[in-house]
């Protein structure tokens, strides 16, 4: 076990603790207060047109509708500087996460987003049962000095009927969610400020003959 899994294990282990018992985990100040700062700084420094606005539905059904949701995003793809501190501890979490809970966790995808104020994301979940591969969500908040009546709370729902508020978690940089994508239906409320975040998932590999999910 290296260093950075050193670090993180405790918090990997409530992680997949919350996974198996409830299916989500939200634990504040579970990143570096450097690190999530260094990644909010990242997130500033792209320019003009390089944030574009984000869309619903999946491949060649994907399309933007700013009824739905209005944040805009960048995906991550640097593998060095805090981007790739970032992807390092999602890598690390993967491999806790397919070590403890047998998950076959096979790959992760992450965005910047940018909800500006009055932006929103309606009820939704991140993947239809059966119908896709992603198995886990992740959401890292990067906003400093949050305060309770800025809002832009997520808001986590259940699956049953009738359906119940799980949790509205504040976003307060550094507060880590994870949770079954399929099982947790959830919002985003406006916001009074500029509100930051990462989006990411955790796919299985679903390859079949002559189709290849996820894409390479």
């Amino acid at each position: 076990m290296d260093d950075f899994s050193v670090k993180f294990a405790r918090l990997f282990d409530l992680i997949a603790n919350d996974i198996k018992t409830c299916g989500y985990s939200v634990q504040t100040g579970a990143l570096p207060v450097e690190l999530t700062e260094a990644l909010l700084t990242s997130l500033l420094t792209f320019q003009s047109g390089q944030l574009k606005p984000a869309g619903v539905g999946r491949a060649d059904q994907h399309i933007s509708n700013a009824a739905i949701r209005r944040d805009t995003i960048a995906w991550i793809d640097s593998s060095t500087g805090a981007q790739g501190e970032w992807l390092k501890f999602s890598g690390q979490l993967q491999q806790h996460l397919n070590r403890t809970l047998m998950l076959g966790l096979f790959s992760f995808e992450s965005h910047f987003a940018h909800y500006a104020p009055g932006a929103f994301y309606k009820t939704h979940v991140d993947a239809f049962k059966g119908q896709a591969n992603r198995v886990l969500s992740v959401v890292l908040y990067l906003n400093e000095n949050w305060r309770l009546e800025e809002g832009g709370e997520m808001v986590l729902y259940s699956d049953a009927q009738p359906v119940q508020t799980l949790c509205n978690i504040v976003p307060q940089a550094g507060t880590l969610v994870v949770f079954l994508s399929e099982d947790f239906p959830h919002e985003v409320l406006p916001a009074t400020r500029d509100r930051y975040s990462i989006a990411g998932w955790y796919r299985v590999n679903t390859s079949t003959s002559g189709r290849v999910d996820p894409p390479a």
